[in-house]
């Protein structure tokens, strides 16, 4: 069953220039703050497992820092090999003062 859990405040990631990392369920999930607006997609590079918390983002594009991979962030779709897959995205909530990312 899914369901939207807590994974920071507003004020906690509103500074967020790059990805930040969150565990939550057992997941590694990076989260975005893009103009104010919040996205999430799985940590984990699918080509060779680089942390995509960790990549430079370019626009709405984060770059995986182990081999330049490109994925978008509001999808997870990638956008430059080597990997053939996207990353897993997950929908995010905005509450009134917290940011959920709804897992299954």
């Amino acid at each position: 069953m899914d369901r939207f859990v807590k994974v920071g405040t507003k004020a906690e990631l509103e500074d967020v220039e790059a990805g930040k990392l969150v565990e939550v369920g057992g997941q590694k999930i990076a989260i975005f703050n893009l103009g104010g607006h919040y996205y999430a997609i799985e940590n984990t590079c699918p080509h060779r497992g680089g942390p995509l918390a960790e990549g430079m983002v370019a626009g709405d594009e984060v770059i995986c820092p182990w081999h330049g991979s490109r994925f978008n962030i509001k999808t997870g779709a990638v956008l430059s090999p080597p990997p053939r897959e996207g990353a897993k995205s997950f929908a995010v909530r905005v509450t009134e003062h917290d940011v959920e990312v709804e897992i299954g």
